[in-house]
């Protein structure tokens, strides 16, 4: 992130703004929209996390009922901040409503996509948050049925259900030029531009952020999103600032007062945890794109 610094003046925007930059962060985050969402603390949380079922008996009239305690351990789930600063000429400001606009539509999709690329293949921020990153692959380059049902049944295997499968666009490609012996579609999805309806039972949708590029690459990420939850502290936090200098590089500064400008910072403080032994990435032998 650019720094900021000193001479600062931080005015809010609106809190109707804020609340519409909340909205569409979460609509670019595949993360944010499958996952479970709690309120959290800045100072952080303790979470349950069940790793084990009850289990009912079948008794006599007589007999002593059966006892039965569920695993339950707990996970600490943080808050991180999150944050994008980005800098506007002062024309923005000869109209409001465009200047709110442009806010609405270029800021979310930063923090949107970096939580999902975070949680899918990034490095954590912090130790009480947990990445998808070393997950177990399955193949879904020369067979890709056999690959999605392997995986299927290793999140099974976990405890699991297999109720969200997030692809990369080369992963959509490789599903749908999928065909049987006798060149009929395997798997005949209602497509749309984010989504392509429902692959073995799970709800599947495509984000951009779910490839990485690698030897094999990764093209998507499937799981059980009942074993994850995602924490905030508060909505998107907004300020702008008309006499700072800010870095944009080791090279470039630029002072906004001199140069007729002004920046718009946003924040956001996440928090991920999730069982990611529910969760496995599919993976294709293309290297690149």
């Amino acid at each position: 992130m650019p720094a900021v610094h000193t001479n600062r003046a931080d005015a809010g925007l609106p809190v109707e703004v804020s609340r519409q930059v909340l909205a569409k962060v979460q609509d670019g985050s595949k993360v944010m929209q499958l996952a479970k969402r709690i309120d959290l603390p800045g100072n952080g949380t303790q979470i349950s996390v069940i790793t084990g079922d009850p289990e009912a008996a079948w008794v006599g009239e007589t007999e002593k009922k059966p006892v039965s305690n569920p695993g339950i351990s707990s996970k600490i789930m943080q808050a991180y901040t999150l944050a994008v600063l980005v800098p506007f000429s002062n024309q923005f400001k000869r109209d409001t409503t465009f200047l709110y606009n442009a806010i609405v539509d270029r800021l979310p999709k930063a923090l949107g996509e970096k939580i999902d690329k975070t949680v899918f293949h990034g490095d954590a921020p912090g130790s009480n948050f947990d990445t998808f990153k070393s997950v177990t692959g399955y193949s879904i380059a020369s067979d890709p049925y056999a690959g999605l049902v392997a995986a299927d049944g290793d999140i099974a295997d976990h405890g699991g259900m297999m109720d969200g499968i997030i692809l990369a666009p080369k992963g959509k490609t490789a599903l749908l030029g999928a065909v049987d012996d006798v060149g009929r579609p395997l798997f005949n999805s209602d497509v749309t531009t984010n989504s392509i309806g429902k692959i073995l039972g799970a709800s599947t949708y495509v984000a951009k952020a779910a490839y990485k590029s690698g030897n094999p690459s990764v093209v998507g990420i499937a799981g059980d999103w009942t074993q994850a939850m995602y924490g905030l502290v508060q909505d998107v936090k907004i300020d702008f600032t008309t006499e700072s200098t800010i870095d944009i590089d080791e090279n470039t500064r630029i002072n906004l007062f001199q140069q007729n400008m002004f920046a718009v910072r946003a924040e956001i403080e996440f928090g991920f945890r999730a069982d990611t032994d529910c969760f496995v990435a599919l993976t294709s032998n293309l290297v690149s794109g």
